[in-house]
């Protein structure tokens, strides 16, 4: 294990101490590049993002060591710490958590974001996923880097699991158990409501992390409900393909390139990159 990995999970961890942590979530190295050139302090990469750079769709369709390769051409690529989603952790069972993490740490990922939901949309128990984390920290600790940043994923209200009006005392509940397990941060996407996260966020010991995007509260608002992480998901690249696809048709169509206008001059974008 590389003094300077070790250096950077150490630095992801205190990123959540304070202020709050924006991530521009990334899907290659080009746009990791680019967005640790943007200001991010760190990367996080998005499952959906990456599945996509691939030609796959999100939820799994890449094998864990197909996900690894792209996690480690963007630790190649940028100097600041990387956080790689691995979903539900390329299978079921804990031992199937600990290979994928093995795999990221090796790939020079210092985090990991894991999810309580199976494919199908439903969720562990609270217990089976403590075991889930226990095995994640087992194996990060394996591969010599004890200081990896779990961040655990909640989708009780991403996908609405149980009555509105227990999602809240759910998501406690499972925080405290995920807490005990070894779980380092909270994440809660499909929850915007700024008072429920403030309750969140005092009801609980984990820094939480939700998922903005249009329409979603600034992060200055959210950094006052107490909010220490704050991430977009597949947002970023899915604006970067509906251009793709906009500038295409533009093209083919009407023949005229007014999509393209704005972009980077070739020598900035390549000059963005390193041998």
């Amino acid at each position: 294990m590389a003094h300077s990995q070790q250096a950077k999970a150490v630095l992801l961890r205190e990123l959540h101490e304070k202020g709050v942590l924006v991530l521009p979530n990334a899907w290659d190295a080009g746009s990791a590049a680019l967005i640790a050139q943007g200001g991010a302090r760190a990367i996080a990469t998005t499952s959906g993002g990456v599945a996509w750079s691939a030609g796959k769709p999100d939820q799994q369709a890449l094998t864990r060591d197909e996900m690894a390769a792209l996690v480690r051409r963007i630790a190649d690529t940028v100097e600041v710490p990387v956080t790689a989603d691995i979903e539900g952790g390329y299978g079921p069972a804990p031992e199937d958590v600990a290979a994928t993490v093995t795999a990221v740490v090796e790939a020079g990922a210092v985090g990991v974001n894991l999810e309580d939901s199976r494919p199908d949309g439903t969720l562990f128990t609270a217990e089976e996923q403590a075991a889930r984390i226990r095995a994640a920290r087992r194996a990060a600790e394996e591969a010599g880097l004890p200081e990896l940043v779990v961040n655990l994923r909640t989708d009780v209200f991403l996908f609405q699991i149980g009555a509105p009006e227990g999602r809240q005392a759910d998501v406690l509940a499972r925080a405290a158990v995920y807490a005990e397990a070894g779980a380092d941060s909270l994440f809660v996407p499909g929850l915007l409501d700024l008072a429920v996260i403030a309750e969140l966020v005092k009801g609980q010991p984990l820094p939480v992390n939700v998922m903005a995007g249009p329409g979603a509260p600034t992060v200055a608002e959210f950094e006052a409900a107490g909010v220490r992480r704050v991430s977009v998901g597949t947002a970023v690249a899915q604006a970067a393909y509906t251009l793709a696809r906009r500038a295409a048709a533009e093209l083919v169509d009407r023949g005229t390139y007014d999509e393209l206008a704005g972009a980077l001059d070739f020598g900035a974008l390549n000059g963005s990159f390193s041998r």
